[in-house]
């Protein structure tokens, strides 16, 4: 078939010495433009909260989840962002503080610390928002998971199943639940995962005594609920 097509532009006004046309090259070259247009639109699109005076008003204390209590996490923990307008949520990641509640928000209030997730669900159900959903926590050790996904920690040891009580799952489940109607998140393992299944994770959690099968069905349930 190439050689076919060869020889048959031999004879063309327009050819080329490798047989593409004139036509051919000024058509894929006008779609190189359009993609290269299209790709800096949309990165204009997501940076233009950046410009001075358009950036999104905020309200201080203001929580996403109406059931949580805002705990304000340092701001070297996290990056100012306008999501989902420029970065897509699709995933929300469960990870567990190998600590207390009081330690979790004690470290991801140190800005020496590098890392913060958005929530931290405590033993008795009580949920603390660090960090906006709008904004990217360093919760998850993958930069662009970070940028897709809200993170949310359980007080805890993984190797203590005894430590996930029915308040933290009921608790944990209503606040996914909420995160995955605001975003249209699927309600599944491929959208609702560990902090151990993020791509090139250094972490175990939430650990073999994390109840999976238990959480999603408390998730669908409160999906079904709202």
């Amino acid at each position: 078939m190439g050689t076919k097509g060869a020889a048959g532009a031999k004879g063309s006004a327009g050819a080329t010495g490798s047989g593409i046309s004139r036509r051919s090259v000024l058509i894929g070259g006008a779609v190189t433009a359009v993609g290269a247009a299209a790709l800096a639109r949309d990165r204009l699109e997501r940076a233009w909260w950046r410009l001075p005076g358009v950036e999104k008003s905020r309200t201080p204390g203001e929580v996403d989840y109406a059931r949580a209590t805002w705990t304000a996490a340092s701001p070297a923990n996290w990056r100012r962002a306008d999501r989902p307008d420029d970065f897509g949520i699709d995933r929300v990641v469960i990870h567990v503080t190998q600590g207390s509640f009081r330690s979790a928000v004690k470290v991801f209030q140190d800005p020496g610390h590098g890392a913060a997730a958005h929530y931290v669900v405590r033993r008795d159900g009580h949920v603390a928002q660090m960090i906006r959903e709008l904004d990217v926590a360093f919760h998850a050790g993958n930069r662009s998971y970070n940028e897709r996904s809200v993170g949310i920690e359980h007080e805890g040891f993984v190797d203590r199943p005894q430590d996930f009580t029915a308040a933290m799952y009921g608790a944990s489940a209503r606040l996914t639940a909420a995160i995955c109607g605001r975003y249209g998140i699927p309600v599944d393992r491929d959208h609702i995962i560990g902090h151990v299944e993020v791509p090139g994770a250094d972490h175990t959690d939430p650990g073999k005594h994390w109840d999976w099968d238990r959480y999603m069905k408390l998730v669908r349930a409160a999906e079904r609920a709202r």
